[in-house]
């Protein structure tokens, strides 16, 4: 691995290291230093000021035996001038597994955002990044954290991918470095939040918990586009074909495919009544459903997601979110993005089944990561001979999916309660929430995303077995957007909104 390199600090200041460990340890990888690049700025908005640190660099964690084996990249926003007691300070990640927090940072809620045309494709540089009105560096420090191997973050010393390519390997390294963080910050007296999107989610409320039952509490977990149990993707199973009919008919209302005269949001409540009652009673029939009430329940999908009706009586009722993104405007002669089914794309074979391509990935990608680099390189002067990983190499394709939830007893088995096969981390979220009931939650799901359902994300969070006192503490915002939700400005704005209620709230005692 090669040391980053900077350049001169403004203000004359020394970019240095924080406790920095010798250069090498036994074999492997050499061992980095803790080096960063510390720049100053201004954030305006609404006639608050906030004067900030910006810190790119990176922090090593330890395996079990005090040796170093990860160097985890990061870029943490902190005001300047403000006690540590009074100033929150949360944790961004995304998710994959195996991703880069590249579009948390750029996109959401950080001091800058990049400029994208979403939902029409963004086009090639020049690209713009300019100061985000919408940031929560006025509520809240921000620390925008690569997971290992990913983006500027890799294994180290003796470190191999096996030591972080897992559930309960990923969330111990995430532990590690928010407690090497608040150490080497001073920020053990400050306001915790976690902010996770998609597979983040997966680690947020699997780190929660272990942050809790190592004594660290936090106010807050923020949840974007969830994914908490695993165990419903399971074959066979129709949870994930009930878990979609909501999202399926936001996106037919969004693209003028249905006949209605209410607003989307009552569209969408008719289609969740329709998906946990009359639909899901059908599908528990199987194939003792009556010809009549097959074809009667055809008709009524068949209205809600915008879909002919021959077409959803040959899916058997049961509606495929790959085949829907093809199959809504293939009059049209176009595919529907994954992440955000407001993007459209055009697809060489119009007859086909399945879409060729992500159209919400491939129109966003080009902008995130040039302006990522053009950025931390003239703005926060962090120069790097190594390659910023979108995704580690090969690391979802290796990761291992088993999870023990706290307090679960050895052995195998897939259930809630013990050892699991596959992450339910509703399971860690609800023992979190139990131990401390001043933590707060707030789900946040995008209408058209088809990756994580809000549907199902609504479910997951209201069977955590909560007592009645804490139910509250469990809240949700719905924006007209995907995925990402912050591609959408407008959903954006609400999203920041939703956000300022969130800190007051969960920092109250």
């Amino acid at each position: 691995m090669v040391v980053p390199a900077f350049s001169q600090a403004p203000e004359g200041r020394q970019r240095g290291t924080a406790e920095a460990p010798a250069a090498k340890e036994d074999q492997g990888v050499p061992i980095p230093p803790e080096t960063n690049s510390v720049t100053k700025h201004d954030w305006s908005e609404g006639g608050r000021t906030v004067h900030y640190t910006a810190t790119a660099g990176n922090l090593l964690i330890r395996d079990d035996q005090d040796k170093a084996n990860g160097s985890i990249f990061y870029v943490a926003y902190t005001e300047d001038g403000v006690d540590a007691k009074n100033r929150p300070v949360t944790f961004f990640y995304n998710g994959g597994p195996g991703a880069a927090t590249i579009w948390l940072h750029m996109g959401s809620l950080g001091p800058v955002r990049v400029i994208t045309q979403s939902p029409d494709a963004t086009g090639p540089a020049p690209f713009e990044w300019v100061q985000n009105p919408q940031s929560l560096i006025d509520k809240s420090d921000l620390v925008f954290v690569d997971a290992p191997l990913c983006g500027f973050s890799r294994a180290v010393g003796k470190g191999t991918a096996k030591d972080f390519a897992g559930t309960d390997q990923d969330i111990r390294a995430f532990e590690k470095f928010i407690v090497r963080y608040i150490t080497v910050t001073q920020r053990w007296n400050s306001p915790k939040f976690l902010f996770g999107e998609s597979y983040g989610t997966t680690r947020s409320a699997g780190l929660v918990a272990a942050l809790q039952n190592d004594g660290i509490e936090f106010n807050g977990v923020t949840l974007l586009s969830s994914i908490l149990n695993y165990n419903r993707r399971n074959p066979g199973l129709d949870y994930e074909a009930i878990g979609y009919v909501p999202s399926f008919a936001a996106i037919a209302y969004h693209h003028k495919k249905v006949k209605t005269n209410v607003s989307m949001a009552e569209w969408v409540q008719q289609a969740r009544v329709f998906a946990r009652g009359p639909y899901n009673e059908a599908l528990q029939q199987g194939d003792k459903l009556p010809a009549a009430e097959f074809d009667a329940m055809a008709a009524k999908l068949a209205a809600i997601t915008g879909l002919c009706v021959e077409y959803v009586k040959e899916s058997k009722l049961r509606i495929s979110p790959t085949r829907f993104r093809k199959e809504l405007l293939r009059g049209d002669e176009r595919i529907l993005g994954r992440y955000d089914a407001r993007f459209m794309g055009w697809d060489p074979d119009a007859a086909g089944e399945n879409p060729g391509y992500d159209p919400s990935d491939t129109g966003i990608s080009g902008v995130y990561v040039g302006a990522f680099h053009d950025y931390i390189q003239r703005e926060l002067k962090y120069v790097s001979q190594e390659p910023y990983y979108l995704s580690g190499p090969g690391l979802n394709q290796a990761w291992d999916f088993k999870h023990r939830p706290p307090g679960a007893p050895g052995g195998g088995g897939g259930g809630r309660g013990g050892e699991q096969t596959a992450p339910d981390v509703a399971v860690d979220l609800s023992d979190a929430m139990r131990k401390n009931p001043h933590l707060h939650v707030f789900s946040a799901n995008g209408y058209f995303d088809l990756a994580t359902p809000f549907f199902s994300t609504e479910y997951d969070l209201s069977h955590m077995d909560l007592p009645a006192k804490l139910v509250g503490n469990v809240q949700f915002g719905y924006y007209p957007a995907g995925h990402m939700v912050y591609l959408n400005v407008e959903a954006l704005k609400e999203l920041k909104a939703d956000m300022v209620k969130f800190y007051a709230t969960a920092q109250q005692h």
